[in-house]
């Protein structure tokens, strides 16, 4: 994850179509925010062969530089509401041997984070991304799948799609469900489509809008959710709940990036920073924990809950996530019909 200072690194589709369609009636950005990278077939065949198991070791947690400072007006904790909108979790298909061995065991509230041994729908659904930037170094990232028409799209930071300092997108842009210890126990997603807004970049308070979505090409002639399942996910929802938040940390306390971690907590408002709208927990994960999802709702027995931001910055007392507002479900809803 990024720091403040130093950056480190379902429900039946009957009930979910018609619940996306009261996302797609309520109406959209007063202009274009999106900005999309595209990979062709050929781009993602390469991907594919470029990620050995030796390049997804030597990947480093994603580090990038501060977004730069610009003129404009800072956003106010209001100024992206709109009506709530909940899409619920779709169910992992029948247990595999992925699954095997695992402890329905949730680790005692702490402010570090521990490993997740629960089991059940988040360790498939989340996983590690992998990608490269413009001058040919390998980076990772943390991700969740996340429910939605096209059953393909998964959430993560807007750091792990695209360089705050120049807004040229990553490429080469893969996600692995489940991984544990360079294990790919349902494959490797290749990404078809990166959606972050302009504004991440743009803006003099990015960390706000530091929030990305992938919409991810079929593996085996499968999608991603009907291979894994997906979490739920939930816009314009209040604060003041108590959520949790599961990343690839990549220090040795961590298991150095191999292994799912999580923290948990009662979520607060982050007073430290003028101007954020951004929301956390007394907890710290570190990087390569960027883009991991932050949950409410959370069912420990069944390891679901409902996606409601990503791991973006911490201050070394707590970690925060950026809301997901109206303009995170315009992009939403862009990812669903990819």
């Amino acid at each position: 994850m990024k720091r403040t200072a130093v950056l480190v690194s379902a429900a039946a589709l009957t009930t979910l179509g018609s619940t996306l369609d009261l996302a797609h009636a309520q109406p959209a950005l007063a202009h274009d925010d999106a900005h999309v990278t595209a990979f062709s077939d050929q781009e993602q065949d390469a991907a594919l062969k470029f990620w050995t198991t030796a390049r997804l070791r030597a990947a480093e947690e994603v580090t990038p530089e501060p977004a730069p400072t610009r003129a404009g007006p800072i956003p106010s904790p209001t100024a992206d509401d709109g009506p709530a909108l909940t899409v619920p979790p779709l169910p992992a298909p029948a247990s595999t041997d992925a699954e095997a061995g695992r402890e329905n065991q949730v680790p005692a509230l702490a402010s570090s984070p521990k490993p997740w041994r629960g089991g059940g729908l988040i360790h498939r659904t989340s996983g590690k991304v992998f990608f490269q930037n413009a001058t040919g170094a390998t980076f990772s990232c943390s991700a969740t799948v996340a429910n939605s028409s096209n059953k393909s799209v998964v959430l993560t930071a807007a750091h792990c799609v695209v360089d705050p300092a120049t807004g040229d997108g990553y490429r080469k842009w893969v996600f692995i469900p489940g991984y544990s210890h360079g294990g790919r126990p349902f494959g490797t997603f290749t990404a078809k489509k990166l959606f972050h807004l302009k504004r991440y970049v743009t803006s003099n308070n990015g960390d706000n809008w530091d929030f990305a979505f992938a919409s991810m090409r079929k593996h085996n002639g499968r999608t991603l959710a009907d291979t894994v399942g997906a979490q739920g996910i939930r816009f314009n929802t209040p604060m003041a709940r108590h959520v949790h938040s599961f990343g690839y940390g990549g220090t040795p306390a961590e298991g150095s990036g191999e292994r799912l971690n999580h923290c948990q907590g009662r979520e607060h408002a982050d007073t430290t920073r003028p101007g954020s709208t951004m929301r956390g927990i007394d907890c710290v994960q570190t990087g390569g924990s960027s883009g991991g999802g932050f949950l409410a709702g959370f069912d420990a027995d069944k390891g679901s809950g409902y996606l409601i931001g990503d791991i973006s910055v911490g201050n070394g007392v707590s970690e925060f996530h950026p809301r997901l507002g109206d303009a995170a479900r315009t992009l939403y809803r862009k990812a669903s019909r990819s």
